[in-house]
């Protein structure tokens, strides 16, 4: 096998020894046909989050999450804003020469 690369055929046969490469933090690319479709790599202990900090993909916030401001109670006598939304999109298909009218 050559080294961090191996073909599904070597792959297929010497799994165990692979796998064992694998576990000691070698990360091997599987080859079909001579193009990369694939790697293997060793399975850290840390969470999702630390391991897309490590590779760079993510950044943590710089300061703690700070709650928005108190909106008070939710006022029952209003409608709400999906009930708002719903009657805007009623009134401008009304209006629409697209639509059809009954």
């Amino acid at each position: 096998m050559d080294d961090g690369e191996v073909s599904v055929r070597e792959l297929r046969q010497n799994l165990s020894v692979c796998l064992r490469r694998v576990r000691e933090g070698e990360s091997l690319a599987v080859t079909s046909r001579g193009e990369r479709v694939a790697v293997l790599g060793p399975v850290d202990g840390g969470s999702l989050l630390d391991r897309l900090t490590a590779e760079g993909r993510i950044s943590l916030p710089r300061e703690p999450w700070a709650d928005g401001p108190d909106l008070g109670p939710i006022d029952e006598t209003r409608p709400s804003l999906t009930d708002m939304l719903l009657q805007m999109r009623d009134e401008q298909d009304r209006s629409s020469p697209w639509t059809p009218r009954p």
